[in-house]
């Protein structure tokens, strides 16, 4: 695929690193000279230097010929106009990087298509809604929903006293007759391999797990990770920046009760006059004394979005030093998910990360609903919408030429979650969701194609 992205900051960066690893064509437009600069002499891909709104520079882009634009630069204005052009030039795809989530709550009465722009993104919106799920489903340390939770993924690292620790996936299966879930990828302790579990994949004390579960199994992984569901009520959000405040009003708009903690006086005003059933404290969180006295042992969460990556990480340990249920840390260095679990915080969450799977959908061949790429593991989750002339249509699981890499993790059907195993056939409207690692992609595609 030919594609052009807008803004060379971290989000745009990021996504030109992934896609040039990819060998997509890529051609990055930005204003900052030092920024293109960097791109070019790390990632094999075109720069222009020029303004993305600029008819010329898009042309220059070869734009005409492309098959998607991303506009990711800071301004929100800019996005939107460089999409519009870019779709009247004869761009296939556009997607826009957007801050005013008016535009995501609207998109019923403002008909975005029409204007020339395929899809619209926060970043921020996307990570209050990964924290929000996460606090729903405290005990594992991480989750995504497929179709409003029809399926769901969640991770979790499995504990000495875990039931199947030990056992083979078909042992583990075993223990419930009608299974409601399924286990798709895993990571030894130690190691930083991805597997995709077999039947005779045994399950081990320290592995990182994650599963695809219907609604009714949720309650079965509980008890099979030997984990306890944590209620979680009491919420403290260090950082009133636009993750924290939409998470805030999330959580308000949820019922939680919600503390939180802005350095900026002005700032904090703002956010009080904004929401009203969340206590807003002008203070330091960086300074532990405050914690403290704001009753951070109390809480049962805490949630920290400064703009500090290393701000986060230090106050998610001190609020786990007080014993706190559950620790969230915004990050923006992709290094530091190596250490998430080793250092005691439940989970870390990237802007970048979450931006990068809403995007890299519209790169997937086959008509690809949802991807997310798994935080620590070399493994993408990918849910399809099979089309009646694609090679699984009509067939049997156990029958398809399904690559070894490759799992489907559950189907979707008439509005209804399944734990699809070897005896189910695919018919033409399914979704199903399927985790694969990089080298199995490609085959993948072609199933679904």
């Amino acid at each position: 695929m030919k594609i052009i992205i807008a803004g060379a900051g971290e989000v745009g960066f990021h996504l030109a690193k992934l896609l040039s690893y990819e060998a997509q064509d890529i051609t990055l437009i930005d204003t900052d000279k030092n920024s293109l600069v960097y791109a070019e002499n790390h990632l094999d891909i075109k720069v222009i230097r020029g303004d993305a709104t600029s008819i010329a520079v898009l042309t220059d882009a070869n734009i005409e010929n492309s098959d998607l634009m991303i506009g990711v630069t800071a301004s929100e204005a800019t996005n939107i106009t460089l999409c519009m052009l870019a779709k009247q030039m004869g761009c296939k795809k556009t997607i826009a990087r957007i801050s005013n989530t008016e535009f995501l709550e609207h998109r019923e009465t403002i008909d975005f298509d029409q204007l020339g722009i395929d899809e619209l993104i926060s970043p921020e919106e996307l990570a209050a809604t990964e924290i929000q799920q996460l606090l729903s489903q405290s005990a594992f340390n991480e989750t995504y929903e497929f179709e409003g939770g029809l399926l769901t993924l969640l991770g979790a690292f499995l504990p000495k006293s875990a039931p199947f620790v030990g056992k083979s996936v078909k042992e583990a299966a075993t223990i419930f007759p009608e299974l409601h879930f399924m286990p798709i990828a895993l990571r030894r302790k130690g190691t930083q391999y991805t597997v995709v579990p077999r039947g005779d994949t045994v399950l081990k004390e320290g592995d990182q797990v994650y599963f695809i579960t219907a609604d009714e199994g949720v309650e079965e992984l509980y008890k099979l990770t030997g984990m306890k569901k944590k209620d979680i009520k009491n919420v403290m959000v260090l950082g009133g920046s636009s993750v924290g405040m939409k998470t805030a009003r999330d959580l308000c708009h949820n019922r939680f009760n919600v503390k939180l903690i802005e350095k900026q006086k002005e700032r904090a005003f703002d956010i009080a006059d904004k929401l009203p059933n969340a206590l807003v404290i002008n203070g330091d969180g960086r300074k532990a004394e405050l914690l403290e006295e704001e009753s951070l042992e109390s809480m049962d969460a805490f949630v920290a979005v400064t703009g500090n990556s290393e701000t986060n990480i230090m106050s998610c340990l001190v609020a786990k030093s007080k014993k706190i249920k559950k620790t969230i840390a915004l990050v923006e260095n992709m290094d530091y998910f190596q250490l998430s679990h080793s250092i005691g915080i439940d989970t870390l969450i990237n802007k970048k990360l979450l931006a990068a799977n809403t995007i890299f959908r519209y790169i997937r061949k086959g008509k690809v609903l949802a991807l997310t790429r798994l935080n620590n593991l070399n493994a993408e989750i990918l849910e399809f919408e099979v089309k009646a002339g694609s090679l699984v249509t009509g067939q049997k699981i156990k029958d398809m030429d399904f690559p070894r890499e490759a799992i489907i993790g559950g189907v979707i059907r008439d509005g209804i979650g399944i734990i699809a195993l070897g005896d189910f056939e695919i018919k033409a409207g399914d979704k199903v969701v399927v985790c694969c690692l990089p080298r199995a992609i490609g085959p993948i595609e072609k199933l679904f194609n």
